[in-house]
């Protein structure tokens, strides 16, 4: 694992954070997609239904990337890692200024770069959960606020751009921004040094002497063995398959339910980037002050009625922007959120590995929720939707942590190991 920093107390842990929000501000790019879908299909004559595919690779990339990722983190330290997927998405979207083809841009926008996002995206949120134990939801949405944030910040740049180099010429300039932007904040990240904790900090214990939230080591094949961890892959998928069968079609949406303009539609995309960045902020604080399991119930009971009104209810303008604020806020919540539990349960020590495996089922929500919504219609699409979101509020009623048992070590000192069957 890397060394750097690991004897240094004195590191300056917020520095961390301020390389992992520079990170997260570029990563946060990748929802912008929807900017180049129009310009692309002008272009080169390419179909929409091609052009809005290249989102869907990316995002699949982007997941997978984060299992091996994560794995590979917990071996050679976050900053290798990191500043190798800032160099990888730097290159694939500027690359794809070279597209004549669609399966180019694929290679290049959806599979080069969609690897390297995933490596980045990773790397920040596995290390700063070590270095603030104290306030790991808070930190969490912090930096995945960035992530939200990101992609408001990039939207009127991409769009000057386009507008005065061309879609092509655009993605040569901002591969070269968000490269160099990843790897600068990547050269902060560092791991805590071994037992690490916040001057004035004492880890809880929970109430019957259960472990303390992230004490446990579980492997991932171990996570797996246990309930839980199919608790956290429910959540993943069925609140992102909601939120990303809104993100992805907002504008159509409104225009095809309501009767909006492009441009009034259009706003929808906005408040969701705006509410998911307040969501990945808000729901951190407020998972640390009322507990987790309160938060994804609440959580998902939102969600729910969100899709049950864009499914059931005639919407006006209004409403129809309520909603999408409501789903916005609820998708950066459980961002912030499902990271930091997959932590508390199955402890930091692979806390990359372990939420890599939980986030390829936003790879699979994001391949399939946007093609649902077309095949059978929005108001169909929304009502499944909110169905999977009260099954998602039901698991949180009877969630709880997975046990552990203690066992001595060699030095006669108790290390917490997973009670799961056939663990070793």
């Amino acid at each position: 694992m890397e060394t750097a920093y690991q004897n240094e107390k004195n590191h300056n842990r917020w520095l961390v954070v301020a390389g992992s929000l520079l990170m997260q501000l570029s990563l946060g790019a990748i929802y912008t997609w929807s900017l180049f879908n129009r310009p692309l299909v002008e272009a080169h004559g390419w179909t929409p239904g091609d052009t809005v595919f290249t989102f869907s690779i990316t995002l699949a990339c982007f997941s997978v990337a984060v299992i091996f990722a994560g794995r590979i983190q917990d071996k050679i330290g976050p900053k290798k890692v990191a500043i190798a997927g800032g160099l990888l998405t730097g290159l694939g979207v500027a690359l794809a200024s070279f597209a004549t083809n669609v399966y180019f841009l694929y290679l290049t926008y959806g599979v080069i770069a969609g690897i390297g996002i995933g490596a980045a995206y990773v790397t920040p949120l596995a290390t700063c959960v070590k270095w603030f134990p104290e306030k790991r939801g808070l930190i969490t949405g912090l930096i995945l606020a960035a992530l939200g944030v990101g992609g408001m910040v990039f939207k009127p740049i991409i769009l000057i751009f386009i507008t005065k180099f061309g879609v092509s010429q655009s993605f040569l300039y901002l591969g070269c921004i968000y490269g160099v932007l990843i790897v600068a904040g990547a050269m902060f990240l560092a791991v805590p040094p071994q037992g690490y904790r916040p001057p004035g900090w004492t880890p809880p214990v929970s109430q019957g002497g259960a472990a303390p939230a992230g004490s446990r080591r579980f492997s991932t094949g171990q996570a797996m063995r246990t309930p839980q961890f199919y608790m956290l892959v429910a959540w993943m998928f069925f609140g992102s398959a909601a939120a990303l069968m809104i993100i992805s079609v907002a504008a159509n949406i409104g225009m095809t339910m309501i009767g909006l303009s492009l441009a009034a539609a259009g706003n929808a995309v906005v408040t969701i980037a705006l509410f998911n960045a307040c969501g990945r902020l808000g729901w951190g604080w407020i998972s640390d002050r009322f507990g987790r399991k309160p938060s994804i119930l609440a959580n998902f009971i939102m969600l729910s009625l969100a899709m049950f009104y864009m499914a059931l209810i005639p919407m006006t303008y209004a409403g129809f922007l309520v909603a999408t604020c409501v789903v916005g806020f609820c998708f950066g919540g459980l961002a912030a959120m499902l990271p930091t539990l997959t932590a508390e349960w199955f402890g930091l020590a692979n806390v990359g590995n372990n939420y890599g495996a939980v986030f390829i089922f936003y790879g699979i929500a994001a391949l399939t929720a946007p093609r649902l919504s077309i095949a059978i219609g929005f108001e169909s699409a929304f009502l499944v939707a909110g169905i999977a979101c009260t099954i998602g509020a039901v698991i949180a009623i009877f969630a709880k942590a997975p046990g552990v048992e203690k066992k001595a070590d060699s030095l006669g000192t108790e290390g917490l190991k997973p009670k799961v069957s056939g663990a070793s």
